[in-house]
């Protein structure tokens, strides 16, 4: 199979396995969202840890214990990460499948914003046409929630954040993954102790299916990840930019469909301004990348009849 197609099919499935969640933290019930969340904490470390032993791959210690500045954004990443899983599991298991999709759905405009604000990125007229909209969209679900919609806010702020730090830090997902994981291994055991110790705690207390099912989190943060990271080395950024739209989709769907969310009319007038500006900054990113390759083509042509002549 060529590279980019396996590279296609790991992103579909990176990206597929995010939109499927809201039908996984729901299954963790009676556990509350922090208790969840610790055990996530947990177990991602023990399947990385996993996926490292097999992979026997430990030389990028040594390397990253000697540079003090990417293990701090690391732990920064870590606390971020926290947020944002925090805040989705909340999401989820409280009925706001649907505001969790939008958090993501309006995450590239975020990331857009980030560039401008601490990148001191210009951007371009389509851009700023789309992060209007995206705008617009957030004041009319504004209105429609009665109340900012600060959850899908928080994932699109945290993620947007998250991804910064990530790329600033420049290490790959597994071994990233496993470091966040570590610096947050602690508190989220002192937590489950504390549980356990005031008799509040869900794990290992309703039976084995329940306790699988806790120890699976760690699987499915971990699963995707992987999958995440493959992609990433075999399929150019616009293409994964594509792909990224597919969890948030599926998230809308299993809001609208399986749990039944309500949506008046409002809504989906907010969801569609939403659409809109996604639809426009997809183009305009495609067109961006095109214009790119080919003039890389024609520096490349002309570099070659320089040489020939």
């Amino acid at each position: 199979m060529p590279d980019l197609r396996r590279g296609v099919l790991y992103g579909v499935a990176a990206y597929t396995l995010w939109g499927l969640f809201p039908l996984y933290w729901p299954l963790l019930k009676p556990s509350g969202a922090v208790e969840i969340l610790a055990h996530r904490m947990v177990w991602s470390l023990v399947a990385v840890a996993a996926v490292l032993i097999v992979r026997r791959h430990w030389s990028w210690i040594r390397e990253l214990a000697k540079q003090p500045g990417k293990l701090a954004l690391l732990t920064v990443a870590a606390i971020v990460v926290t947020l944002n899983w925090g805040t989705y599991i909340y999401a989820v298991n409280t009925g706001h499948v649907v505001e969790s999709a939008l958090g993501y759905f309006i995450n590239p405009l975020v990331s857009v914003l980030f560039g401008v604000v601490l990148l001191q990125e210009r951007l371009r007229p389509l851009q700023w046409a789309a992060v209007g909209f995206g705008a617009l969209a957030v004041v009319v679900l504004t209105l429609d929630y009665g109340r900012l919609p600060w959850i899908a806010l928080t994932l699109a702020v945290s993620f947007g954040v998250y991804g910064l730090v990530k790329k600033k830090a420049n290490v790959a997902a597994t071994e990233s993954l496993a470091i966040e994981t570590l610096v947050l291994l602690l508190p989220a055991l002192g937590y489950l102790a504390f549980l356990q110790a005031s008799g509040e705690a869900t794990f290992p207390h309703h039976g084995a299916g329940h306790a699988a099912l806790l120890v699976g989190a760690g699987i499915v943060t971990a699963l995707p990840l992987i999958c995440f990271g493959a992609a990433a080395i075999r399929v150019p950024l616009s293409t994964m930019g594509l792909l990224q739209y597919i969890a948030p989709i599926l998230q809308f769907a299993c809001g609208v469909l399986i749990a039944k969310e309500t949506m008046p009319t409002s809504r989906w007038i907010g969801f569609s301004i939403v659409w809109l500006a996604l639809a426009i900054f997809t183009y305009d990113s495609i067109r961006a990348a095109r214009a790119s390759a080919r003039a890389r083509r024609a520096a490349s042509a002309g570099t070659l009849d320089h040489v020939v002549t």
